[in-house]
């Protein structure tokens, strides 16, 4: 892992809110089975981090939540970056002991990192992933190279040598991936709005970051153009936040998005907005 991708001048993911059905079952899940730590819980609200401090996601269960529905914008998955190679075939050591085959698991080696698929109880798709170095990163232009193979586990888990004991302090949200109505209009709003640099492109997918990065964003129409948004009460994602470098950054992005005709909103310290498809974004500023 390299800090610069998440630190000024980049604009990254800080922290992703998803709605689950049961926040007990969830907080089981994410707690005692990832490894996450709770920062702070109410009834029906968990905020879980790794290193004590720094909030990374956000459970909630609303009180009349429903089962999330299929062929709707909103997550595709989120990624949670581990800092080094050994943590990831640690956590795949941990994943196979604990689960057998309870878990429907994807593994890829996708160039830039490689990287572990599967869900939560309720469906919210998760990616646990470790990058490879940047100097390894193939560019061609603007845009890099990036595939989706087979990862070599035996080769992974050959570094497995200690036992999984929770997530590494410096685990970080890498990136998030969201299923979208539409690539024209979504990468308008992103790069005209955000201001992120579409770095590669796949059938019906973009992949965009800024600094440099590989991808702090994913954006889909694998569910179909025209998707509708999921309702409100839907189990998915709430929310996710954008760490903008300084206010100032922040501040031109809000006149940005207004000028490309999009609503943004504030609330408390932040500046919410919502992407065409209807994903949510809080804008924060690095502290």
């Amino acid at each position: 892992m390299e800090r610069k991708f998440f630190q000024k001048p980049s604009i990254y993911v800080g922290e992703v809110s998803v709605n689950v059905t049961n926040l007990e079952r969830s907080l089981h899940f994410y707690k005692d089975f990832m490894g996450f730590r709770v920062l702070k819980q109410t009834n029906r609200k968990a905020i879980l981090t790794a290193d004590g401090k720094t909030a990374l996601l956000t459970l909630e269960q609303p009180e009349d939540v429903v089962p999330k529905a299929g062929r709707t914008t909103g997550l595709y998955h989120f990624a949670v970056l581990l800092p080094e190679r050994k943590e990831l075939a640690t956590f795949l050591k941990h994943l196979i002991q604990t689960t057998g085959h309870q878990i429907r698991l994807g593994a890829s080696d996708h160039y830039v990192s490689e990287a572990l698929y599967f869900d939560d109880p309720d469906g919210n798709g998760i990616e646990v992933a470790r990058d490879r170095p940047s100097s390894e990163w193939n560019w061609h232009g603007e845009k890099v190279e990036m595939a989706t193979v087979a990862l070599d586990a035996d080769d992974l888990l050959s570094e497995a040598d200690e036992e999984w004991t929770g997530m590494p302090e410096e685990t970080l949200i890498g990136h998030i991936h969201l299923h979208v109505s539409d690539l024209e209009t979504t990468e308008h709003f992103y790069v005209n709005g955000l201001g992120f640099n579409i770095v590669t492109r796949y059938p019906g997918a973009l992949f965009a970051s800024t600094n440099g990065y590989h991808h702090h964003l994913g954006l889909n129409v694998w569910n179909g153009v025209g998707a509708p948004k999921p309702a409100e009460n839907s189990v998915g994602l709430n929310w996710f936040t954008l760490v903008f470098p300084d206010e100032e950054r922040r501040s031109q992005t809000v006149d940005q998005l207004h000028r490309i005709g999009m609503s943004v909103k504030k609330e408390d310290d932040d500046y919410v907005t919502e992407d065409p498809s209807g994903n949510r974004i809080r804008l924060k500023v690095e502290r």
